[in-house]
Formats: structure tokens, sequence, C-alpha cells
């Protein structure tokens, strides 16, 4: 007798394939979330260590701006060091002025002129005082011109005689102290 297979073959077949398929598609999926978890690591990874570059990048930022504010205030105070040491240095250079001013008045100074006040602003001295006469003060003010410390004497005002009551004529005059560079012995 012949044999008749009636069992349904092609259904069988048919779940098998649709077994396989879906096996298959679980496979892809599976293969798909390994490969995109891999990539996600990937890139993670590739985070953290741009992020620790950064973060050294920013340490030697600072090390650097720290080194740059340490250079300003060094130069503030070369700065201030420098203005003190030339400040010191004019007042090496014009300590004897003062004597040579008071030996200026001195060898300046007519007979019958008596300076009651004598007062200095930078290089420009004030002299106020009574003469005996206006010729006096002329002479005086010859005697500046005639002086290596002293120059451009300015007379200021000058009252009379009989304005004073004194017997001596009152006078105001300005000279300008010559900055003649003087060595200094250290």
């Amino acid at each position: 007798m012949a044999r008749i297979n009636l069992l349904p073959w092609r259904e069988a077949e048919r779940k098998e394939r649709q077994k396989e398929f879906g096996l298959m598609v679980l496979a892809g999926a599976l293969l798909s979330a390994f490969v995109v978890f891999g990539i996600h690591l990937l890139i993670q990874s590739q985070i953290e260590a741009q992020n620790q570059r950064n973060a050294y990048l920013q340490r030697e930022i600072d090390a650097v701006e720290k080194q740059i504010r340490e250079i300003r205030d060094l130069d503030k105070t070369k700065q201030n060091l420098l203005a003190r040491m030339n400040i010191i240095q004019e007042l090496q250079g014009s300590r004897p002025q003062i004597v040579h001013l008071f030996d200026e008045i001195v060898t300046t100074l007519p007979d019958g002129v008596y300076l009651d006040q004598v007062n200095q602003k930078g290089n420009t001295v004030t002299f106020e005082g009574q003469a005996q006469s206006n010729a006096r003060v002329s002479s005086m003010m010859r005697n500046i011109d005639d002086s290596e410390w002293l120059e451009n004497p300015a007379l200021v005002f000058i009252e009379s005689k009989e304005k004073t009551g004194t017997g001596y004529s009152h006078f105001q005059l300005t000279v300008k102290q010559s900055s003649q560079t003087v060595e200094v012995e250290e």
C-alpha cells in the first residue's frame, strides 16, 4: 500500500520558519543592543577622557593666571621701588642745595637789607624783608643775577617807607634756585 502523509507538513514548516525568524529577529535585536551599548560605552569613555583633559587644562590655566598675578604684583613692587630709589637719588642730589642756598643768601644780601621770611616751594624761593632803601633791594637783585645758585629775581612788591611807618621799605622777592648737579660722595 501506498503511503500517504496526511499531516499538515506545510504548516509545520511554516511554524518552523516563523520560529527561526523569531530567533533571528531576537538575535538581531540582541546584537544591535550590544552594538548600541558598546557605542554608548565608547562615547562615555571619550567624554570622560575629554573632561579629564579639560580639567587638566583648567588647572594649568589657573596656575598660569596665578603666575601672571604674581608677575604683575612683582612689577608693581618693582615700580614702587624704582620710584623710591629715584626720590632718594633726587634727595641725595638736592641735599647740598640748601647749604648753597643759605650761603648764597648771605653773600647776596647787601648791608641795610634784613630778611623776615624765607620760603621755598620746589625750586622757587621767596624772600620777604625790609630794606633801608629801594636801591638796596636793587643791589640785592643784581647780586642774585651774579649768583651761581640763584637766578631770575622778580620783585613781587615793595612798599615805601612812608606806608610802613618803620623807616624801612617792605619788599617781597622771588628767585629760582638753579639746579646744578653736585657730585655726592658716598
